[in-house]
């Protein structure tokens, strides 16, 4: 079971407190308060995952973008009298179909969240909040980008009565992590993965800029995502062959890269010799900002 999101840390990009390097404590009544405060009640259910009887009912859909070959994520706890929802991985040029997805469905958006800092298309995250201000941005804070919400491997994200956990999954690059729905009787089942461009279906992301590394892509890989029950839903950031859905099970078996041990993956990677990505040098610096650079500063 991982901590709950440690309060002896402020997680708010625009804090300047410090933070605290104490190991996590056990949360006392007060703290539990606390807690209540700052996480938003807002929920999700989705297609053909099953809870717990009386439990959150969890909403959700996979949305694609075309032209990066993206999966963006709508979750909601729709169990919730307000129905809060976040995004995973939004595009920007399908922002408003996401947010309109959202309007039909009577959700309350509460995050707009990233996987990375994207190298082939500029986040939706952005234009998200300049359109629904009361949304946060989140992404990790080992990627060194701007958000309202800086998340660390161990945090929990609720929304409404469901949360998602965050492992660190650094290779693709440093910042990467993965969000996993909640370990618990009244959590969804399977569990589902967003893996973000660390892992992909018989695949993974490159590991040759960003700081990249196949050594952690490796470890990441073995230690947080192939640890989970094997009927874990693993969904990517992106897919190019029409794939939309694996289980940790299945890429244990046949990923053609991962299944391998580790000097061998290396020498795979190592191999690859992929071009420089086109979008690279316009999609970085914007999303190392979220997706904020065009927007007027408060």
């Amino acid at each position: 079971m991982l901590p709950l999101l440690r309060i002896n840390r402020h997680l708010f990009a625009c804090s300047s407190l410090p933070l605290s390097s104490s190991p996590p404590r056990k949360v006392q009544p007060f703290c539990k308060s606390l807690i209540r405060r700052l996480t938003p009640r807002s929920g999700a259910m989705a297609a053909k995952i099953s809870t717990a009887a009386g439990s959150p009912e969890l909403l959700f859909r996979q949305l694609f973008e075309k032209e990066s070959s993206t999966y963006t994520y709508l979750l909601a706890d729709v169990g919730h009298p307000e129905k809060p929802a976040l995004l995973v991985d939004p595009v920007d040029r399908t922002v408003d179909r996401d947010l309109s997805l959202v309007k039909d469905l009577g959700l309350k958006l509460i995050y707009a969240m990233n996987t990375h800092v994207h190298a082939d298309h500029i986040t939706g995250t952005g234009l998200i909040k300049s359109l629904m201000p009361c949304v946060e941005s989140v992404i990790s804070r080992a990627s060194n980008a701007k958000a309202d919400l800086l998340v660390e491997h161990g945090d929990k994200i609720y929304f409404g009565n469901l949360f998602l956990e965050v492992r660190a999954t650094p290779g693709h690059t440093l910042g990467c992590v993965t969000y996993v729905t909640g370990d618990g009787p009244d959590q969804p089942r399977p569990r589902m993965a967003f893996t973000g461009d660390t892992l992909l279906i018989r695949g993974c992301g490159r590991t040759d800029f960003q700081g990249g590394s196949s050594h952690k892509l490796y470890q990441s890989v073995h230690s947080q995502i192939f640890t989970l029950p094997k009927d874990t839903l693993l969904y990517p950031a992106h897919d190019y062959k029409g794939f939309t859905v694996s289980t940790v099970g299945e890429e244990m078996l046949y990923n053609p890269r991962l299944s391998k041990d580790e000097e061998t993956f290396k020498s795979i990677m190592e191999s690859l010799n992929l071009a420089y990505p086109k979008m690279m040098d316009v999609a970085v610096p914007s999303n190392m900002v979220c997706g904020m650079q065009d927007l007027p500063a408060n």
